[in-house]
């Protein structure tokens, strides 16, 4: 049973059920790459050549990481940019939802 203050538990589980926030977020990161990257990252954002195409390399991240202890990071985005000196950039973005 469950008090309305307590977050809601799974059926098949003691656990309480998590719910997808970082879903969403990872979408808007790549919907919205450069504006997001001004706004929380700015000297990052100066040093991106953003005439250049950038790529999310989200498989090569989960090979990487795999699954966390608590569970997967829809969050974390891996990005290859162009620095404006033309060298190849590597972005590791990790947001705490």
């Amino acid at each position: 049973m469950s008090t309305p203050d307590a977050p809601p538990m799974d059926a098949d589980s003691t656990a309480p059920e998590r719910s997808d926030y970082d879903s969403p977020w990872k979408e808007a990161i790549g919907a919205y790459f450069q504006p997001f990257m001004r706004l929380f990252f700015e000297p990052v954002h100066e040093r991106v050549d953003w005439r250049q195409p950038h790529e999310f390399l989200d498989a090569e991240l989960q090979k990487i990481t795999g699954d966390s202890q608590i569970g997967k990071r829809f969050a974390d985005r891996l990005v290859r940019v162009r620095g404006r000196e033309g060298q190849e950039l590597w972005l590791l973005i990790h947001i705490e939802i």
